[in-house]
């Protein structure tokens, strides 16, 4: 009797020993669901399918990803697709950055497309608004 009451005993404290011990904390800090977020979209930013392309740059738009501003801009100056141009400048319109604003106001007279070029001025006079 005193035998297995000491093998339960020992038994038990093996086990709470080895949980607690194996319930470090682990170092490496998992990334946040923001964080996760903005780098797949910013993945999307540089595939081919224009789809994935313009719906990212929507979707930064709408988290207001300052990392996003630089590529969006690049999309703005140089896609060849007018949709994606104007996805684009509407994104970095939401995130209300200076340079961004500053390219699309830019855009809204330089632009190649007319279309380009109506659509990022109404954007910029609905921040005026």
């Amino acid at each position: 009797m005193k035998f297995r009451n000491l093998f339960i005993v020992l038994f038990t404290f093996a086990f709470i020993a080895t949980g607690t011990l194996s319930a470090k904390e682990n170092p490496v800090k998992p990334m946040t669901n923001k964080a996760n977020t903005e780098l797949t979209l910013l993945g999307g930013l540089q595939t081919d399918n224009d789809g994935v392309k313009s719906g990212s740059a929507y979707m930064l738009g709408e988290l207001k990803s300052d990392a996003a501003v630089i590529p969006l801009m690049t999309l703005l100056h140089n896609d060849q697709n007018v949709r994606i141009r104007v996805a684009a400048a509407l994104a970095l319109v939401k995130i209300g950055d200076a340079r961004g604003l500053y390219a699309v106001k830019r855009a809204s007279e330089f632009d190649d497309s007319e279309y380009v070029r109506t659509l990022c001025k109404n954007f910029m006079n609905s921040l005026s608004k």
